[in-house]
Protein backbone atom coordinates (compact mmCIF):
# COMPACT_ATOMS: atom_id res chain seq x y z
CA UNK A 1 0.00 0.00 0.00
CA UNK A 2 1.58 3.22 -0.86
CA UNK A 3 2.09 5.72 1.77
CA UNK A 4 -0.88 7.79 1.10
CA UNK A 5 -2.91 4.93 0.58
CA UNK A 6 -1.73 3.77 4.44
CA UNK A 7 -2.52 7.52 6.04
CA UNK A 8 -5.64 7.12 4.74
CA UNK A 9 -6.32 3.70 5.91
CA UNK A 10 -4.92 4.99 9.64
CA UNK A 11 -7.40 7.82 9.14
CA UNK A 12 -10.59 6.00 8.43
CA UNK A 13 -9.42 3.87 11.42
CA UNK A 14 -9.16 6.88 13.79
CA UNK A 15 -12.43 8.49 12.32
CA UNK A 16 -14.39 5.01 12.80
CA UNK A 17 -13.14 4.57 16.42
CA UNK A 18 -13.88 8.18 16.90
CA UNK A 19 -17.69 7.44 15.68
CA UNK A 20 -18.09 4.13 17.87
CA UNK A 21 -17.11 6.48 21.12
CA UNK A 22 -19.57 8.87 20.43
CA UNK A 23 -22.51 7.01 19.05
CA UNK A 24 -21.64 4.74 22.08
CA UNK A 25 -22.32 7.58 24.12
CA UNK A 26 -25.22 8.78 22.18
CA UNK A 27 -26.84 5.16 23.02
CA UNK A 28 -26.08 5.67 26.99
CA UNK A 29 -27.44 8.95 27.07
CA UNK A 30 -31.11 7.29 25.22
CA UNK A 31 -30.90 4.17 27.67
CA UNK A 32 -30.51 6.73 30.85
CA UNK A 33 -32.82 9.69 29.80
CA UNK A 34 -35.01 9.04 26.99
CA UNK A 35 -38.11 9.49 29.06
CA UNK A 36 -36.96 12.98 29.77
CA UNK A 37 -35.80 14.07 26.38
CA UNK A 38 -37.67 14.81 23.62
CA UNK A 39 -39.56 12.38 22.09
CA UNK A 40 -39.24 13.56 18.75
CA UNK A 41 -35.67 14.15 19.36
CA UNK A 42 -35.05 10.60 20.90
CA UNK A 43 -36.52 8.77 18.03
CA UNK A 44 -34.45 10.71 15.17
CA UNK A 45 -31.35 10.12 17.34
CA UNK A 46 -32.23 6.34 17.54
CA UNK A 47 -32.52 6.48 13.77
CA UNK A 48 -28.81 7.41 13.52
CA UNK A 49 -27.53 5.12 15.66
CA UNK A 50 -29.09 2.19 13.87
CA UNK A 51 -27.60 4.15 10.21
CA UNK A 52 -24.34 4.42 11.92
CA UNK A 53 -24.66 0.49 12.89
CA UNK A 54 -25.52 -0.38 9.36
CA UNK A 55 -23.41 2.08 7.39
CA UNK A 56 -19.91 1.10 8.74
CA UNK A 57 -20.37 -2.16 7.57
CA UNK A 58 -21.63 -1.62 4.14
CA UNK A 59 -18.98 -1.35 1.02
CA UNK A 60 -16.39 1.08 3.41
CA UNK A 61 -14.21 1.67 0.23
CA UNK A 62 -17.28 3.78 -1.20
CA UNK A 63 -18.23 7.58 -0.66
CA UNK A 64 -21.65 8.56 -1.28
CA UNK A 65 -21.95 11.71 -3.09
CA UNK A 66 -25.05 12.97 -3.56
CA UNK A 67 -26.19 16.17 -5.77
CA UNK A 68 -28.98 17.53 -4.81
CA UNK A 69 -30.80 20.59 -6.02
CA UNK A 70 -34.33 22.40 -7.30
CA UNK A 71 -35.89 22.17 -10.42
CA UNK A 72 -33.94 23.42 -13.43
CA UNK A 73 -30.96 24.41 -11.79
CA UNK A 74 -28.69 22.20 -14.08
CA UNK A 75 -28.19 19.25 -11.81
CA UNK A 76 -28.61 16.14 -13.92
CA UNK A 77 -26.83 17.62 -16.51
CA UNK A 78 -23.83 18.13 -14.18
CA UNK A 79 -24.24 14.69 -12.87
CA UNK A 80 -24.01 13.58 -16.99
CA UNK A 81 -20.99 15.97 -17.15
CA UNK A 82 -19.38 14.00 -14.48
CA UNK A 83 -20.02 10.71 -15.83
CA UNK A 84 -19.43 11.43 -19.08
CA UNK A 85 -22.23 10.05 -20.65
CA UNK A 86 -26.26 11.02 -20.83
CA UNK A 87 -27.48 8.47 -17.82
CA UNK A 88 -29.83 10.75 -16.23
CA UNK A 89 -32.59 12.64 -18.13
CA UNK A 90 -32.37 15.87 -17.91
CA UNK A 91 -34.97 19.02 -18.30
CA UNK A 92 -35.31 22.73 -17.62
CA UNK A 93 -38.39 23.92 -16.62
CA UNK A 94 -40.25 20.90 -15.06
CA UNK A 95 -38.49 17.95 -12.15
CA UNK A 96 -38.11 14.78 -14.78
CA UNK A 97 -36.13 12.94 -11.95
CA UNK A 98 -38.21 10.87 -10.14
CA UNK A 99 -35.58 8.36 -8.85
CA UNK A 100 -32.35 8.72 -8.09
CA UNK A 101 -30.20 7.50 -10.44
CA UNK A 102 -26.22 6.36 -9.52
CA UNK A 103 -22.81 6.39 -10.94
CA UNK A 104 -20.36 4.03 -9.62
CA UNK A 105 -16.33 4.36 -10.78
CA UNK A 106 -14.15 1.27 -9.97
CA UNK A 107 -14.62 -2.27 -9.90
CA UNK A 108 -15.59 -2.63 -5.64
CA UNK A 109 -18.95 -4.08 -5.93
CA UNK A 110 -21.21 -1.85 -4.04
CA UNK A 111 -24.38 -3.85 -4.86
CA UNK A 112 -24.87 -4.28 -0.94
CA UNK A 113 -24.34 -0.55 -0.24
CA UNK A 114 -27.22 0.71 -3.16
CA UNK A 115 -29.77 -2.16 -2.06
CA UNK A 116 -29.36 -0.32 1.51
CA UNK A 117 -30.13 3.09 -0.15
CA UNK A 118 -32.74 1.57 -2.33
CA UNK A 119 -31.66 3.42 -5.51
CA UNK A 120 -32.23 0.75 -8.36
CA UNK A 121 -30.77 2.86 -11.12
CA UNK A 122 -27.33 2.23 -11.47
CA UNK A 123 -24.57 2.73 -14.05
CA UNK A 124 -20.82 1.48 -13.86
CA UNK A 125 -17.89 3.94 -15.16
CA UNK A 126 -14.77 2.79 -15.73
CA UNK A 127 -12.82 5.74 -15.35
CA UNK A 128 -13.09 9.41 -13.94
CA UNK A 129 -13.53 12.51 -16.18
CA UNK A 130 -10.49 13.87 -16.98
CA UNK A 131 -8.44 11.20 -15.34
CA UNK A 132 -9.36 11.99 -12.05
CA UNK A 133 -8.94 9.32 -8.88
CA UNK A 134 -12.64 8.59 -8.29
CA UNK A 135 -12.11 4.79 -8.10
CA UNK A 136 -14.50 4.25 -4.95
CA UNK A 137 -17.15 7.35 -5.94
CA UNK A 138 -20.93 6.22 -5.70
CA UNK A 139 -22.35 9.68 -7.14
CA UNK A 140 -26.50 10.14 -6.76
CA UNK A 141 -28.40 12.42 -9.00
CA UNK A 142 -31.44 13.07 -6.59
CA UNK A 143 -35.05 14.18 -7.68
CA UNK A 144 -35.35 18.09 -7.05
CA UNK A 145 -36.08 18.62 -3.20
CA UNK A 146 -38.55 21.59 -4.27
CA UNK A 147 -40.94 18.89 -6.62
CA UNK A 148 -44.45 19.43 -7.47
CA UNK A 149 -44.49 15.65 -6.83
CA UNK A 150 -44.48 14.60 -3.24
CA UNK A 151 -43.04 11.04 -3.65
CA UNK A 152 -40.03 12.70 -5.99
CA UNK A 153 -39.45 15.50 -2.39
CA UNK A 154 -39.95 12.68 -0.05
CA UNK A 155 -37.26 10.29 -1.76
CA UNK A 156 -34.76 13.51 -2.10
CA UNK A 157 -35.04 13.99 1.73
CA UNK A 158 -34.71 10.16 3.01
CA UNK A 159 -31.45 10.00 0.49
CA UNK A 160 -30.28 13.47 2.20
CA UNK A 161 -30.22 11.48 5.56
CA UNK A 162 -28.33 8.59 4.20
CA UNK A 163 -25.40 9.81 1.65
CA UNK A 164 -21.82 10.48 2.81
CA UNK A 165 -21.13 13.97 1.19
CA UNK A 166 -23.62 17.02 -0.45
CA UNK A 167 -23.12 18.98 -3.13
CA UNK A 168 -25.70 21.69 -3.11
CA UNK A 169 -26.36 22.56 -6.85
CA UNK A 170 -28.21 25.46 -7.48
CA UNK A 171 -28.62 28.25 -10.36
CA UNK A 172 -28.30 32.39 -10.54
CA UNK A 173 -32.25 32.77 -9.91
CA UNK A 174 -32.33 30.06 -7.07
CA UNK A 175 -29.93 30.68 -5.21
CA UNK A 176 -31.08 32.39 -2.74
CA UNK A 177 -34.39 30.25 -2.48
CA UNK A 178 -35.46 29.79 1.25
CA UNK A 179 -36.45 26.36 0.90
CA UNK A 180 -32.59 25.13 -0.28
CA UNK A 181 -31.61 26.89 3.00
CA UNK A 182 -33.93 27.03 5.51
CA UNK A 183 -35.29 23.46 5.26
CA UNK A 184 -31.77 21.37 4.08
CA UNK A 185 -28.41 23.90 4.34
CA UNK A 186 -29.36 25.06 7.44
CA UNK A 187 -30.28 22.14 8.80
CA UNK A 188 -27.72 19.99 7.81
CA UNK A 189 -24.45 22.89 8.82
CA UNK A 190 -23.02 20.40 10.91
CA UNK A 191 -21.88 18.23 8.26
CA UNK A 192 -19.65 21.24 6.43
CA UNK A 193 -16.76 18.92 6.48
CA UNK A 194 -18.48 16.82 3.88
CA UNK A 195 -20.67 20.18 2.40
CA UNK A 196 -19.96 21.40 -1.45
CA UNK A 197 -22.30 24.10 -3.16
CA UNK A 198 -22.26 24.62 -6.93
CA UNK A 199 -23.45 27.74 -8.18
CA UNK A 200 -24.40 26.32 -11.92
CA UNK A 201 -25.08 27.61 -14.97
CA UNK A 202 -22.50 30.37 -14.40
CA UNK A 203 -22.19 30.69 -18.03
CA UNK A 204 -25.49 32.35 -18.11
CA UNK A 205 -23.96 35.95 -16.09
CA UNK A 206 -20.93 37.67 -17.11
CA UNK A 207 -17.94 38.00 -15.09
CA UNK A 208 -18.51 40.71 -12.61
CA UNK A 209 -22.47 39.32 -11.89
CA UNK A 210 -21.17 35.76 -11.65
CA UNK A 211 -18.30 36.88 -8.87
CA UNK A 212 -21.14 38.99 -6.99
CA UNK A 213 -23.53 35.92 -7.38
CA UNK A 214 -20.97 33.26 -5.82
CA UNK A 215 -20.06 36.01 -3.37
CA UNK A 216 -23.74 36.52 -1.97
CA UNK A 217 -24.05 32.51 -1.97
CA UNK A 218 -21.50 32.05 0.09
CA UNK A 219 -22.88 35.03 2.98
CA UNK A 220 -25.96 33.33 2.55
CA UNK A 221 -23.81 30.12 3.22
CA UNK A 222 -22.20 31.45 6.67
CA UNK A 223 -26.11 32.82 7.79
CA UNK A 224 -26.93 29.22 7.40
CA UNK A 225 -23.84 28.13 9.70
CA UNK A 226 -21.83 27.03 7.33
CA UNK A 227 -18.67 28.95 7.91
CA UNK A 228 -15.99 29.40 5.19
CA UNK A 229 -18.20 27.40 2.79
CA UNK A 230 -16.86 26.13 -0.72
CA UNK A 231 -18.50 27.69 -3.85
CA UNK A 232 -17.58 26.41 -7.31
CA UNK A 233 -18.90 28.53 -10.61
CA UNK A 234 -19.99 25.27 -13.28
CA UNK A 235 -21.35 25.18 -15.93
CA UNK A 236 -22.68 21.77 -17.51
CA UNK A 237 -22.68 22.96 -21.33
CA UNK A 238 -19.35 24.91 -21.35
CA UNK A 239 -17.38 22.60 -18.70
CA UNK A 240 -16.18 25.77 -16.86
CA UNK A 241 -15.11 24.48 -13.58
CA UNK A 242 -16.00 21.05 -13.91
CA UNK A 243 -12.30 19.67 -13.43
CA UNK A 244 -12.17 21.49 -10.22
CA UNK A 245 -15.99 19.85 -8.83
CA UNK A 246 -14.23 16.45 -10.11
CA UNK A 247 -11.49 17.35 -7.87
CA UNK A 248 -13.04 18.26 -5.33
CA UNK A 249 -14.89 15.10 -5.18
CA UNK A 250 -11.86 12.62 -6.18
CA UNK A 251 -10.37 14.88 -2.66
CA UNK A 252 -13.15 13.16 -0.72
CA UNK A 253 -13.04 9.86 -2.36
CA UNK A 254 -9.50 9.62 -1.98
CA UNK A 255 -9.75 10.74 1.90
CA UNK A 256 -12.15 7.59 2.59
CA UNK A 257 -13.33 9.03 5.35
CA UNK A 258 -16.80 11.06 4.34
CA UNK A 259 -18.52 8.44 5.61
CA UNK A 260 -17.37 8.78 8.45
CA UNK A 261 -17.61 12.46 8.89
CA UNK A 262 -21.08 12.73 7.97
CA UNK A 263 -22.01 10.07 10.51
CA UNK A 264 -20.09 12.10 13.30
CA UNK A 265 -21.79 14.95 12.38
CA UNK A 266 -25.37 13.34 12.51
CA UNK A 267 -24.64 12.41 16.15
CA UNK A 268 -22.95 15.22 17.03
CA UNK A 269 -26.61 17.08 15.56
CA UNK A 270 -28.87 14.75 17.48
CA UNK A 271 -26.45 14.75 20.82
CA UNK A 272 -27.06 18.84 20.57
CA UNK A 273 -30.40 18.57 19.99
CA UNK A 274 -31.33 15.90 22.96
CA UNK A 275 -28.59 18.38 25.37
CA UNK A 276 -31.28 21.51 24.31
CA UNK A 277 -33.57 18.96 26.94
CA UNK A 278 -30.96 18.87 30.26
CA UNK A 279 -29.77 21.34 32.65
CA UNK A 280 -26.20 22.43 32.60
CA UNK A 281 -25.55 20.98 36.14
CA UNK A 282 -27.91 19.56 38.80
CA UNK A 283 -27.91 19.73 43.10
CA UNK A 284 -26.37 17.23 44.77
CA UNK A 285 -29.13 15.73 47.06
CA UNK A 286 -27.04 14.46 50.07
CA UNK A 287 -25.58 17.83 50.51
CA UNK A 288 -28.89 19.82 50.62
CA UNK A 289 -30.65 21.26 53.51
CA UNK A 290 -33.46 18.84 54.94
CA UNK A 291 -34.29 19.68 58.55
CA UNK A 292 -37.58 21.05 57.49
CA UNK A 293 -38.67 17.76 55.84
CA UNK A 294 -36.52 15.29 58.60
CA UNK A 295 -38.98 17.56 61.05
CA UNK A 296 -42.20 17.37 59.26
CA UNK A 297 -41.43 13.27 58.98
CA UNK A 298 -41.02 13.30 62.49
CA UNK A 299 -44.05 14.65 62.95
CA UNK A 300 -45.95 12.35 60.80
CA UNK A 301 -44.15 9.73 62.76
CA UNK A 302 -45.77 10.80 66.08
CA UNK A 303 -42.31 11.72 68.04
CA UNK A 304 -43.60 14.22 69.94
CA UNK A 305 -46.22 11.90 71.26
CA UNK A 306 -43.44 8.88 71.73
CA UNK A 307 -40.87 10.91 73.21
CA UNK A 308 -43.58 12.28 76.06
CA UNK A 309 -44.30 8.28 76.57
CA UNK A 310 -40.76 7.68 77.11
CA UNK A 311 -40.47 10.70 79.25
CA UNK A 312 -43.09 9.45 81.61
CA UNK A 313 -42.13 5.81 81.29
CA UNK A 314 -38.81 6.51 82.81
CA UNK A 315 -40.49 8.74 85.52
CA UNK A 316 -42.76 6.10 86.60
CA UNK A 317 -40.07 3.06 85.97
CA UNK A 318 -37.59 5.64 88.36
CA UNK A 319 -40.44 6.24 91.30
CA UNK A 320 -41.30 2.81 90.60
CA UNK A 321 -37.78 1.64 91.82
CA UNK A 322 -37.15 4.67 93.99
CA UNK A 323 -40.05 6.24 95.34
CA UNK A 324 -41.37 5.70 99.07
CA UNK A 325 -41.71 2.44 99.55
CA UNK A 326 -44.83 1.91 101.02
CA UNK A 327 -46.70 4.49 98.07
CA UNK A 328 -44.85 2.75 95.23
CA UNK A 329 -47.79 0.53 94.68
CA UNK A 330 -49.96 3.61 93.98
CA UNK A 331 -48.09 4.88 90.62
CA UNK A 332 -47.74 0.90 89.70
CA UNK A 333 -51.08 0.77 88.99
CA UNK A 334 -51.22 3.49 86.28
CA UNK A 335 -50.90 2.32 82.61
CA UNK A 336 -47.48 1.89 80.75
CA UNK A 337 -47.32 4.58 78.64
CA UNK A 338 -44.73 3.12 75.27
CA UNK A 339 -47.24 -0.48 76.40
CA UNK A 340 -50.38 1.88 75.27
CA UNK A 341 -48.28 2.51 72.10
CA UNK A 342 -47.63 -0.81 71.38
CA UNK A 343 -43.88 0.41 72.01
CA UNK A 344 -43.00 -1.55 74.74
CA UNK A 345 -40.38 -3.61 72.65
CA UNK A 346 -39.58 -1.00 70.94
CA UNK A 347 -36.55 -1.97 69.02
CA UNK A 348 -36.55 -5.51 68.69
CA UNK A 349 -37.88 -7.27 65.43
CA UNK A 350 -39.37 -10.88 65.14
CA UNK A 351 -36.90 -13.24 64.39
CA UNK A 352 -36.70 -13.75 60.79
CA UNK A 353 -37.50 -10.37 59.94
CA UNK A 354 -34.52 -8.07 59.50
CA UNK A 355 -33.78 -9.08 56.17
CA UNK A 356 -37.72 -8.50 54.95
CA UNK A 357 -38.36 -5.14 52.86
CA UNK A 358 -41.91 -3.47 51.70
CA UNK A 359 -45.21 -5.66 52.14
CA UNK A 360 -43.41 -8.85 53.45
CA UNK A 361 -41.73 -6.86 56.40
CA UNK A 362 -45.15 -4.85 57.53
CA UNK A 363 -47.05 -8.05 57.44
CA UNK A 364 -44.14 -9.73 59.86
CA UNK A 365 -43.65 -6.57 61.60
CA UNK A 366 -45.60 -5.21 64.69
CA UNK A 367 -47.67 -2.03 64.02
CA UNK A 368 -47.91 0.88 66.33
CA UNK A 369 -50.69 2.47 68.10
CA UNK A 370 -49.51 5.92 67.12
CA UNK A 371 -52.81 8.06 66.15
CA UNK A 372 -52.78 8.73 62.14
CA UNK A 373 -51.49 12.06 61.32
CA UNK A 374 -53.67 14.95 60.88
CA UNK A 375 -54.44 16.59 58.20
CA UNK A 376 -52.59 19.58 58.95
CA UNK A 377 -49.68 17.62 59.45
CA UNK A 378 -49.77 15.69 56.33
CA UNK A 379 -49.92 18.83 54.29
CA UNK A 380 -46.50 20.16 56.52
CA UNK A 381 -45.10 16.84 55.54
CA UNK A 382 -46.23 17.46 52.07
CA UNK A 383 -45.37 21.13 51.69
CA UNK A 384 -41.58 19.92 52.91
CA UNK A 385 -41.33 17.20 50.36
CA UNK A 386 -41.87 19.45 47.48
CA UNK A 387 -39.77 22.53 49.22
CA UNK A 388 -37.12 19.57 49.13
CA UNK A 389 -37.66 18.37 45.42
CA UNK A 390 -37.66 22.35 44.21
CA UNK A 391 -34.27 22.32 45.29
CA UNK A 392 -33.23 19.35 43.98
CA UNK A 393 -34.78 20.56 40.51
CA UNK A 394 -33.24 23.71 40.45
CA UNK A 395 -32.48 24.55 37.36
CA UNK A 396 -33.69 21.39 35.57
CA UNK A 397 -35.78 21.49 32.58
CA UNK A 398 -39.21 20.81 33.18
CA UNK A 399 -39.68 17.10 32.21
CA UNK A 400 -36.73 16.19 34.17
CA UNK A 401 -37.90 18.20 37.13
CA UNK A 402 -41.08 16.12 37.03
CA UNK A 403 -39.10 12.88 37.26
CA UNK A 404 -37.33 14.19 40.63
CA UNK A 405 -41.10 14.49 41.49
CA UNK A 406 -41.94 11.25 40.60
CA UNK A 407 -39.36 9.63 42.19
CA UNK A 408 -40.89 11.13 45.61
CA UNK A 409 -44.78 10.34 44.77
CA UNK A 410 -43.65 6.85 44.13
CA UNK A 411 -43.10 5.84 47.95
CA UNK A 412 -45.12 8.53 49.17
CA UNK A 413 -47.93 5.57 49.76
CA UNK A 414 -45.48 3.45 51.85
CA UNK A 415 -43.89 6.17 53.43
CA UNK A 416 -46.34 6.01 56.59
CA UNK A 417 -45.77 2.40 56.90
CA UNK A 418 -41.89 3.25 56.74
CA UNK A 419 -42.13 5.86 59.21
CA UNK A 420 -43.99 3.47 61.64
CA UNK A 421 -41.30 0.68 61.74
CA UNK A 422 -38.45 3.13 62.02
CA UNK A 423 -40.14 3.79 65.23
CA UNK A 424 -40.81 0.48 66.09
CA UNK A 425 -37.01 -0.12 65.25
CA UNK A 426 -35.68 2.54 67.66
CA UNK A 427 -34.50 1.19 71.24
CA UNK A 428 -36.79 3.43 74.02
CA UNK A 429 -35.83 1.63 76.74
CA UNK A 430 -32.37 1.95 78.58
CA UNK A 431 -30.36 -0.11 80.98
CA UNK A 432 -31.57 1.06 84.58
CA UNK A 433 -28.89 3.62 86.50
CA UNK A 434 -26.86 2.30 88.64
CA UNK A 435 -28.28 5.43 91.82
CA UNK A 436 -31.93 3.51 90.60
CA UNK A 437 -30.58 0.26 92.88
CA UNK A 438 -28.60 2.41 95.36
CA UNK A 439 -31.70 4.77 96.35
CA UNK A 440 -33.85 1.64 96.54
CA UNK A 441 -31.54 -0.44 98.82
CA UNK A 442 -32.04 3.11 101.36
CA UNK A 443 -35.65 2.54 100.94
CA UNK A 444 -35.69 -0.60 102.28
CA UNK A 445 -33.08 -0.28 104.85
CA UNK A 446 -35.66 2.58 106.02
CA UNK A 447 -38.65 1.19 105.20
CA UNK A 448 -37.10 -1.77 107.39
CA UNK A 449 -35.94 0.59 110.48
CA UNK A 450 -39.99 2.32 110.37
CA UNK A 451 -41.46 -1.24 110.29
CA UNK A 452 -38.75 -2.57 113.41
CA UNK A 453 -39.96 0.69 114.90
CA UNK A 454 -43.34 0.61 114.88
CA UNK A 455 -43.44 -3.50 115.61
CA UNK A 456 -41.38 -2.84 118.56
CA UNK A 457 -43.93 0.04 119.83
CA UNK A 458 -46.42 -1.96 118.87
CA UNK A 459 -45.14 -4.83 121.13
CA UNK A 460 -44.73 -2.73 124.19
CA UNK A 461 -48.12 -0.55 124.08
CA UNK A 462 -49.61 -4.72 124.04
CA UNK A 463 -47.89 -5.43 127.12
CA UNK A 464 -49.12 -2.31 128.97
CA UNK A 465 -52.01 -3.66 127.97
CA UNK A 466 -51.59 -6.79 129.30
CA UNK A 467 -49.80 -5.55 132.74
CA UNK A 468 -46.97 -7.37 131.70
CA UNK A 469 -43.89 -5.99 133.04
CA UNK A 470 -42.27 -4.24 129.67
CA UNK A 471 -38.26 -4.66 129.51
CA UNK A 472 -36.21 -0.96 129.52
CA UNK A 473 -36.71 0.58 126.03
CA UNK A 474 -33.22 1.53 124.82
CA UNK A 475 -33.11 5.80 124.50
CA UNK A 476 -30.87 8.26 122.31
CA UNK A 477 -30.89 11.13 124.50
CA UNK A 478 -34.41 11.85 125.04
CA UNK A 479 -35.94 9.89 122.34
CA UNK A 480 -36.71 6.24 122.70
CA UNK A 481 -35.01 4.20 120.29
CA UNK A 482 -38.61 2.76 118.70
CA UNK A 483 -39.83 6.05 118.22
CA UNK A 484 -36.66 6.84 116.58
CA UNK A 485 -36.87 4.01 114.22
CA UNK A 486 -40.68 4.50 113.16
CA UNK A 487 -40.31 8.05 112.50
CA UNK A 488 -36.71 8.42 111.13
CA UNK A 489 -37.17 5.58 109.27
CA UNK A 490 -40.72 7.16 107.73
CA UNK A 491 -39.56 10.59 107.82
CA UNK A 492 -36.41 9.55 105.92
CA UNK A 493 -37.77 7.44 103.39
CA UNK A 494 -40.04 10.44 102.31
CA UNK A 495 -37.05 13.14 102.15
CA UNK A 496 -35.32 10.36 99.99
CA UNK A 497 -38.61 9.69 97.49
CA UNK A 498 -38.88 13.25 97.16
CA UNK A 499 -34.90 13.40 96.12
CA UNK A 500 -35.55 10.48 93.76
CA UNK A 501 -38.56 12.57 92.27
CA UNK A 502 -36.59 15.01 91.55
CA UNK A 503 -33.95 12.79 90.01
CA UNK A 504 -36.07 11.14 88.08
CA UNK A 505 -37.38 14.29 86.45
CA UNK A 506 -33.85 15.47 85.58
CA UNK A 507 -33.26 11.63 84.43
CA UNK A 508 -36.36 11.80 82.31
CA UNK A 509 -35.52 14.90 80.65
CA UNK A 510 -32.15 13.67 79.63
CA UNK A 511 -33.56 9.63 78.59
CA UNK A 512 -36.30 12.06 76.44
CA UNK A 513 -33.32 13.63 74.35
CA UNK A 514 -31.60 10.41 74.05
CA UNK A 515 -34.25 9.37 72.52
CA UNK A 516 -35.20 11.76 70.86
CA UNK A 517 -31.32 11.65 69.12
CA UNK A 518 -32.46 7.81 68.13
CA UNK A 519 -35.60 8.61 66.90
CA UNK A 520 -34.19 11.65 64.61
CA UNK A 521 -31.77 9.03 63.19
CA UNK A 522 -34.33 6.41 62.52
CA UNK A 523 -36.78 8.97 60.53
CA UNK A 524 -33.41 10.50 58.69
CA UNK A 525 -32.94 7.05 57.50
CA UNK A 526 -36.72 6.90 56.06
CA UNK A 527 -36.16 10.06 54.64
CA UNK A 528 -32.58 9.33 52.64
CA UNK A 529 -34.52 5.73 51.84
CA UNK A 530 -37.70 7.18 50.65
CA UNK A 531 -36.85 10.60 49.15
CA UNK A 532 -33.19 12.01 49.69
CA UNK A 533 -32.12 8.61 47.44
CA UNK A 534 -34.66 8.62 44.73
CA UNK A 535 -33.95 11.97 44.21
CA UNK A 536 -30.48 11.41 44.23
CA UNK A 537 -30.81 8.25 41.99
CA UNK A 538 -32.94 10.62 39.24
CA UNK A 539 -30.51 13.63 40.02
CA UNK A 540 -27.38 11.14 38.79
CA UNK A 541 -29.14 9.59 35.56
CA UNK A 542 -29.71 13.31 34.48
CA UNK A 543 -26.17 13.88 35.48
CA UNK A 544 -25.05 10.75 33.45
CA UNK A 545 -27.40 11.80 30.65
CA UNK A 546 -25.86 15.17 29.97
CA UNK A 547 -22.43 13.64 30.70
CA UNK A 548 -22.62 11.10 27.63
CA UNK A 549 -24.48 13.67 25.56
CA UNK A 550 -21.22 16.05 25.84
CA UNK A 551 -19.04 13.30 25.29
CA UNK A 552 -21.01 12.63 21.97
CA UNK A 553 -21.48 16.13 20.53
CA UNK A 554 -18.06 17.61 21.98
Amino acid sequence: MSPAGTRAAKSVALATDELRVRTGALEEALELGSAELDPAAVNRARSVVGKVSERITLAGEHTVVALAGATGSGKSSLFNALVGADVSKAGARRPTTSTATAAIWGDTDAGALLDWLKVDSRHLVRSGPGGQALDGLVLLDLPDFDSREASHRVEAERLLELVDAFVWVTDPQKYADARLHDDFVRLLSQHQAVTLAVLNQADLLPEGALSDCVADLRGLLARDGIADATVLATSARTGAGMHALAERIATRVEARNASRQRLTADVITVARMLRDGVGDGEAHADRLPRQALDSALARAAGVPIVLDAVRRDYRRAALARTGWLFSRWVGRRGPDPLRRLRLARAGELRPGTADLTGTDARAALQRSSIATPSLATRSAVEVAARGFVQQASEGLPDRWARAVERTVEAGSDELPDALDQAVLATPLRFRRPLWWSVANVFHWLLGLAAVVGALWLGGLHVLGLLALPRPETPTVGVVPVPLLLLVGGALLGMLLAGLARWLARLGARRRTGVAADRLRASIAEVTAARVVRPVAAALDRHRATREQLDRAAR
